[in-house]
């Protein structure tokens, strides 16, 4: 599949729940969070046959992200049935790592091999303020056991927040020196409720850079299919790596090669507009591959040229990330 603007979109982020059991305030703010009703997710069938769709249209990565996707009973063979649709190159998980420890195994088995973990503190007080839970210890032992058995690469996706978690770059970017984990720093982004707290806590990408300089120089590494758009760089001799990913200070809309699916069947061409294509309503009228194929195309040829998010607004009055998708 090909935009209007001539990029290529091989690239599947498919929410499967939008219930999360962390309570993060600038994903999942827990006043403003109106949970889906059973009935309004998307089945694991329906979820499937848009994949496949999806796959035979040009999507080669799918990555299953959530709210939580490990909360939702029976995703080990959802993962199992998605990883088997031919023609499929990638499968990933993004997930906050709670329940890493305890899955671990049944997700090897599934055949997930890489994952994304989100982790915006190494202080259990800390982690507890951002994300309303007192569990970095289950996080961490989770991390350990998906690096033992063999998962990679696993990447650490911190969203950096001034004046919260702003002291802790370097800690992170050390991390890499002591694990072959790919650590991400990710601007903070106004997306729904989280607005009202961007300008506050939000650090452009330069300074975040700058915080690093006393760790050495950084070598940057190549690009790689299907790569997000992270920019890549290895501190000197370490097995990890550091990357860094500014939506707002530097647009990468340029290279967007994504789609996303929410948990409750909308299609979503660019996560700082509000406009969607409901796929769900047709699934559930009967509506054959041909129609469904029409609606995937019709999201992909409205994809802006790049987004509306810029520094003095937000661009969005919608829904926060937990139920678009993170």
């Amino acid at each position: 599949m090909e935009d209007r603007h001539h990029r290529r979109i091989t690239y599947l982020r498919l929410s499967i729940i939008d219930r999360c059991n962390l309570r993060c305030f600038y994903c999942t703010p827990v006043q403003e969070m109106v949970k889906l009703p059973h009935e309004d997710i998307l089945r694991y069938e329906e979820m499937l046959r848009l994949a496949r769709l999806a796959v035979s249209l040009g999507i080669k990565k799918i990555r299953v992200t959530g709210g939580e996707p490990l909360i939702r009973l029976g995703v080990e063979n959802f993962l199992t049935q998605l990883g088997a649709i031919p023609g499929l190159e990638e499968v990933c998980l993004t997930s906050n790592g709670v329940l890493l420890a305890e899955k671990a195994a049944a997700l090897w088995q599934a055949g997930v091999r890489r994952l994304n973990i989100s982790l915006d503190s190494l202080q259990p007080a800390r982690f507890a303020q951002i994300t309303g839970r007192d569990q970095l210890a289950q996080v961490w032992d989770g991390l350990l056991t998906a690096t033992a058995m063999g998962f990679a690469p696993i990447k650490i996706n911190c969203v950096v927040l001034r004046g919260i978690n702003d002291t802790e770059i370097p800690a992170f970017a050390e991390l890499s020196r002591r694990y072959p984990w790919h650590i991400r720093f990710l601007e903070f982004m106004p997306i729904g409720p989280s607005c009202r707290r961007w300008r506050q806590h939000y650090l452009p990408m330069s300074q975040i850079l700058a915080r690093l300089r006393p760790l050495g120089r950084l070598e940057k590494l190549p690009v790689q299919a299907h790569a997000g758009p992270a920019e890549r760089y290895r501190l000197p001799g370490a097995p990890g790596e550091i990357g860094f990913i500014s939506p707002m200070s530097h647009h990468f809309c340029g290279t967007c090669n994504r789609l996303r699916l929410t948990a409750d069947g909308r299609l979503r061409p660019c996560l700082f507009q509000d406009e969607e294509i409901a796929v769900k309503a047709a699934l559930r009228a009967g509506a054959g591959d041909a129609e469904l194929k029409a609606l995937i195309q019709q999201a992909v040829l409205l994809k802006p040229a790049h987004h509306q998010a810029e520094l003095q607004a937000c661009p969005t009055n919608g829904r926060p990330m937990a139920a678009i998708g993170g």
